[in-house]
């Protein structure tokens, strides 16, 4: 595979970096939080304005016709930044899964208005004390006008915002998907902080009647598949821009503070440090390419999917700690600015599974 990137990553790329560089700044972070919000809503609409979120969408939904190399370049800039912007919620799985396997109405409904910044979606594919995303305890079973759904979701990211779910459940037939509006009956959204934050929630769906156009493509499988792959690919994505941004304000750091007349990065120790965290973090960026990449082309990822987040797992984990240790003191005070990236490195370690889980996915591709 060719790891340069295209033009069109490179355009989005540095148009996203300029816009997050202007208006996510620590003090506007530190407003969000205090507020208890975990989308920025006017870096949304920025985001809308540019053009930013339509781009990686099919014409179908009004974008440009680039795929997931292109999303997975602008998720980098949104996790260097530690950006409260629901774009792979939104845009990579919400209107990526409805423009690829939806109606043409479902396309207008959910997808056209998403892409223009006027909804936000989100996929709820967790399950309390569930780590394999293949078990699914909700269910949801045939009526005579469409479906009857019931069950939990939690740490569904953006749940607290967004107006559409896009619901994994079990049925007879399969795994399927199955977009619910919050203002549904039935549906209950609570929300849930987690380690890096506002902004998630967790979902209770009590005998909730949908009818049958909210079913997303074919009850077999295959919609949640897509959607789990490209949730992991993407969650990958965020932590290489988390782990790449840290590792530079760590070695600033070493280069600048000073200890026994020199800097603390002519150490011999930190310097191993900063040289292991560097490995990581390049083992991060190619498995996530190269995940991405046969994802793209459709070609099997299994084995490609589950060895990029266990880097992004197990790598993330040491680039954090060495962030935080590197930083002394001053590394595990919550307000400064390391400590996001910390938090947010953590988060997405164990979203969708940790390095354990990975190992298991892997393990159990190989036998097979």
């Amino acid at each position: 595979m060719d790891f340069s990137l295209t033009q069109a990553q490179e355009e989005l790329s540095g148009l996203s970096r300029r816009i997050l560089t202007d208006r996510v700044t620590t003090d506007r972070l530190a407003e969000l939080e205090q507020a208890g919000l975990g989308v920025d809503q006017p870096l949304w609409a920025e985001f809308a304005r540019a053009g930013i979120l339509a781009a990686a969408l099919p014409e179908s939904a009004g974008g440009d016709g680039y795929g997931l190399a292109e999303q997975c370049s602008i998720l980098i800039e949104l996790g260097r930044a530690v950006a409260p912007a629901p774009y792979l919620e939104t845009i990579v799985l919400g209107a990526g899964a409805i423009t690829r396997f939806g109606s043409v109405s479902q396309i207008e409904r959910y997808a056209v208005p998403a892409a223009a910044g006027e909804l936000i979606m989100t996929a709820a594919l967790a399950e309390p004390g569930i780590g394999d995303l293949a078990c699914q305890e909700t269910r949801a079973a045939r009526n005579e006008d469409g479906w009857l759904l019931q069950g939990v979701k939690a740490v569904v990211p953006a749940g607290a915002t967004a107006g559409v779910f896009l619901v994994s459940a079990a049925t007879p037939e399969g795994v399927a998907i199955f977009a619910i509006d919050r203002r549904d009956l039935g549906v209950t959204a609570e929300p849930q902080q987690v380690v890096d934050g506002p902004g998630a929630a967790q979902l209770e769906f009590t005998d909730v009647r949908l009818a049958a156009d909210r079913l997303i493509g074919q009850p077999d499988g295959q919609v949640a598949s897509w959607l789990a792959d490209r949730a992991v690919v993407g969650i990958c994505a965020l932590q290489l821009g988390v782990t790449e941004r840290a590792l530079e304000q760590t070695a600033e750091y070493a280069r600048e503070r000073q200890a026994f007349g020199r800097p603390i990065g002519a150490f011999q120790a930190v310097a191993q440090r900063l040289a292991d965290a560097y490995i990581d973090v390049e083992a991060i960026r190619l498995t996530l390419w190269q995940a991405a990449w046969r994802l793209e082309s459709s070609l099997p990822a299994d084995a490609e999917v589950a060895t990029a987040k266990f880097w992004a797992a197990d790598g993330g984990h040491r680039v954090a700690h060495t962030a935080v240790h590197v930083h002394g003191g001053v590394g595990i005070d919550v307000s400064h600015p390391v400590h996001r990236y910390f938090a947010a490195a953590k988060r997405n370690e164990f979203a969708l599974g940790g390095a354990t889980a990975q190992l298991r996915r892997l393990g159990a591709t190989l036998a097979g």
